[in-house]
């Protein structure tokens, strides 16, 4: 049964880097209309968190992807997938035709960051006919070897920034993703935005980091500026809560007070940035 299963994801994968076709992709016994853009795809297909997709309008990941240019033969390194929201979608969408690096968390990292890996690698270890391809490496302060130096089309990394201040490795981050990548290559990071009225600061204890901050982060190790959305932007994030930007959706920091007054304001302000690394 199982191997049937994984035979019928082998072909909606397949069909889906082709660009679709007239028939009817099955995953599972299930049907799914047919499409020719191929990111539309793996963003509905089947295998993903029903949790996951819940957050699709809030996190805007068509839009957010194609901002950034991702194409279907890149190599692509994902930073930090945490519990694989992005890799849901990133793992299809360059399983024939490109490669996926899962920059998680390294081994030597406990608690959270421990449970964190654990339950990645489980979902990876959960459907082989879309994860399969998901090359593992690690990132933190001392693991720098997240792809091969220079191969890497585009490194993508989804508000995670906030954690390298508050361990001191930002500068280290950053200058690791430009190791990864070739010449020309692409860094997409999305953040938490933090108020330009307030000094940033240097450890973003509450999950807020300016954009400006960024770019200079970006600038000093070599990358240069190509863009800004606002894809992901919310007007009604006031950036001011008790507990930080975990007040908000979907973390809920304060359980269940004042829970529909934060459901209402929506998951955090972020600002999506596009640097590149110079072709010379």
């Amino acid at each position: 049964m199982r191997a049937a299963r994984n035979v019928a994801v082998s072909l909606l994968i397949a069909s889906a880097a082709l660009g679709g076709s007239d028939l009817p992709k099955l995953y599972g016994g299930i049907a799914l209309a047919a499409t020719n853009d191929r990111l539309a795809s793996a963003i509905a297909g089947p295998w993903r968190n029903p949790a996951m997709v819940a957050r699709d309008d809030s996190r805007h990941p068509k839009a957010e992807l194609e901002f950034f240019g991702i194409q279907p033969t890149m190599t692509v390194v994902e930073i930090w997938p945490g519990k694989g929201y992005w890799t849901e979608i990133l793992a299809p969408y360059l399983h024939d035709h490109g490669a996926l690096y899962a920059a998680g968390f390294p081994a030597a990292r406990s608690g959270e960051f421990a449970e964190g890996r654990d339950a990645f690698q489980r979902k990876l270890k959960s459907d082989n006919a879309v994860y399969g391809n998901v090359k593992v490496t690690a990132f933190g302060k001392d693991n720098s070897n997240i792809a091969p130096t220079g191969s890497a089309d585009m490194v993508l990394t989804f508000r995670n920034l906030h954690n390298w201040m508050e361990l001191g490795f930002a500068d280290i981050a950053f200058a690791t993703f430009f190791n990864a990548l070739k010449p020309g290559g692409i860094l997409g990071v999305e953040e938490h935005r933090g108020a330009t009225t307030t000094p940033q600061d240097p450890a973003a204890k509450s999950g807020y980091v300016r954009e400006d901050y960024t770019i200079e982060l970006a600038k000093k190790a070599g990358f240069e500026l190509v863009g800004a959305s606002e894809i992901a932007a919310n007007p009604r994030d006031t950036k001011d809560y008790p507990e930080g930007v975990w007040t908000l959706p979907p973390t809920f920091a304060l359980g269940d007070k004042d829970r529909a007054k934060y459901a209402a304001i929506g998951e955090a302000d972020n600002f999506v940035l596009k640097f590149r690394k110079p072709a010379k």
